[in-house]
């Protein structure tokens, strides 16, 4: 009989509760450990400690009347302060609302405003960032210091419910990272919290988090659902520390991990190209890292990376309406591929076509995800997007999740990502996925940052139009367009070459380092005339074409 993956799950009703349980058998053990400066000694928090700080707090809300069904939002960027006030506000039922330093004044007043947050929580350093934001409309909104006394705390506007939190409640909102047109607010319970600690806790292999040993340095921010629920509540139920920086820095990311002597690292795609970038350091080698989880490096990296730095980068794949998702960290790892493992734990996955019918093995198709729980397919998602019923509903297709991405599954049921569906171009009857030309055109050595996008063509349905930052030195000329253009036509099929390369002096990106790719060109540009613009569709011609025959992809 095959093991109930939801065996061995918490007993406590929310992630507060789990650090009370977790402060009591282990107060001396460290929570939180950061720099109070750039460059300073990096200062640890006790369990104990900190649930001491948690429970001041939370007896200051809940004098001020704070309960199930308010939400606050909280500014404070990557620090301990956040952790106090999340666990405070949790254990009254509180929902918390994660807001993104880096935001425009416009996206974050639309945050605070669509959650209805009743209250916001800002770090003195951050409070010009969130003064521009609410003088877009709402300048009233109470607002306290992350780090002033507890008496500072205004009622709550909300009358007050008798209710004891449980895994039903809402525990957050998270906003999507709004790639394409406004964010959606994934409401996100208890339940959610628990069980995606739950999830990464119980994958096993070659990051198998030990009891009370673990020091994971945790980049992304606590606005995203990695480190805020995944890896933070994994490590209180494992007794671990998080490692607390800023921000992602190349030139510091080996005295970071020295420093805080972490065990464990998170990354984004983009941190391996980076670090592989940078002079070699005598530091890169002298940490204690284990192991790296994270998404997106590039094929042509990944043994790189592994073979330079002397620790595996286990890819893995979630998303924050899944909470749970698969993680390639058993041996033989399937290195170079973009394998992320395979439906083994706590989620079901099948591949299908546009007609939602399930693909051969090898085919590419959409994702489609459910839980193992046959009673509740549900089981772990987010509870639907805040004010978007619509949204929610066209997000499941019965009681399986819609992912939107394209992937591709072997035989053995390994799964590797191909692209997002929005990200495919869909040229001349072929599929073409961004990311594969992307990654080729990142691997040139004059190529800093790559984004592809789908343009209207005439004769093909669509082009793909690359929008390309080079290193600084290089020249945004017909020349160098030429040059890149032989050189995916060099590695990648005729068909997926660049018909159009656009030189870019940056791209948006999302606080994250996403790439935004619907405010690379404003509203009403026309991306094929902008200046910088080079058209090389008429050097895209099958290799050894016949000159005799007159086809879609040698006419004039």
């Amino acid at each position: 009989m095959s093991r109930n993956p939801f065996d061995g799950l918490p007993t406590e009703e929310s992630v507060a509760a789990l650090f009370a349980s977790t402060a009591a058998r282990h107060p001396a053990l460290p929570f939180v450990a950061s720099r109070a400066r750039a460059g300073g000694a990096f200062i640890e928090q006790g369990y104990g400690a900190f649930l001491v700080l948690t429970e001041d707090l939370r007896a200051a809300y809940r004098a001020a009347g704070w309960g199930p069904g308010a939400r606050v939002a909280i500014l404070t960027g990557n620090r301990p302060v956040f952790y106090q006030h999340y666990l405070a506000l949790n254990g009254l039922g509180v929902s918390i609302v994660p807001l993104n330093p880096d935001a425009r004044p416009a996206e974050m007043h639309y945050v605070i405003t669509h959650s209805e947050a009743d209250l916001v929580v800002v770090s003195a350093d951050l409070r010009g960032a969130l003064d521009a934001a609410l003088a877009q409309g709402d300048p009233a909104l109470p607002v306290i210091d992350a780090l002033a006394p507890g008496g500072t705390i205004p009622p709550c506007p909300r009358p007050a419910r008798d209710h004891q939190p449980d895994l039903s409640d809402e525990a957050a909102i998270l906003y999507t990272s709004g790639t394409t047109g406004r964010p959606k607010g994934c409401v996100l319970s208890n339940r959610y919290f628990v069980e995606s600690g739950h999830s990464y806790v119980s994958w096993d292999g070659r990051l198998a988090l030990q009891p009370g040993c673990e020091r994971l340095l945790n980049p992304l921010p606590l606005f995203h659902m990695n480190n805020l629920v995944v890896t933070t509540t994994a490590l209180i139920m494992r007794a671990g520390c998080n490692v607390m920086v800023e921000r992602f820095s190349p030139a510091r990311w080996w005295a970071d991990c020295a420093e805080s002597k972490a065990t464990l690292i998170h990354y984004l795609g983009v941190m391996p190209a980076l670090l592989l970038a940078q002079e070699r350091d005598p530091l890169e080698r002298q940490h204690r890292v284990r192991a790296g989880i994270g998404a997106g490096v590039d094929p042509r990296h990944h043994a790189a990376f592994e073979e330079r730095f002397g620790f595996p980068l286990l890819e893995l794949w979630g998303m924050t309406e899944i909470g749970s998702g698969f993680i390639d960290n058993t041996e033989p790892r399937q290195l170079g591929t973009r394998a992320f493992g395979r439906p083994e734990g706590k989620l079901r996955a099948r591949v299908v076509d546009d007609a939602m019918q399930d693909v051969p093995p090898g085919t590419p198709g959409e994702l489609l995800v459910q839980s193992r729980d046959t009673a509740n397919p549900r089981r772990g998602f987010f509870s639907g997007y805040l004010k978007d019923a619509a949204a929610t509903d066209a997000a499941w297709h019965g009681d399986w999740f819609r992912s939107g991405d394209i992937v591709r599954q072997d035989a053995s049921g390994m799964l590797y990502f191909v692209d997002r569906r929005k990200n495919i171009v869909r040229r001349s009857g072929e599929n073409i996925a961004a990311a594969e030309v992307e990654a080729c055109l990142q691997a040139h050595p004059a190529v800093l940052q790559a984004a592809v996008l789908a343009v209207p063509d005439p004769m093909r349905e669509e082009e793909v139009f690359a929008c390309v930052v080079l290193k600084p030195g290089k020249d945004s000329d017909a020349p160098m367009a030429q040059a890149l253009f032989d050189w995916v036509f060099g590695q990648l099929s005729y068909f997926k070459a660049p018909g159009y390369i656009c030189f870019r002096v940056e791209l948006p990106t999302t606080g994250t380092q996403k790439i935004q790719k619907g405010l690379i060109f404003g509203d009403g540009q026309d991306p094929v005339t902008q200046p910088l613009t080079h058209d090389l569709r008429h050097l895209k011609k099958p290799p050894h074409h016949q000159t005799g025959a007159r086809t879609a992809e040698n006419a004039p």
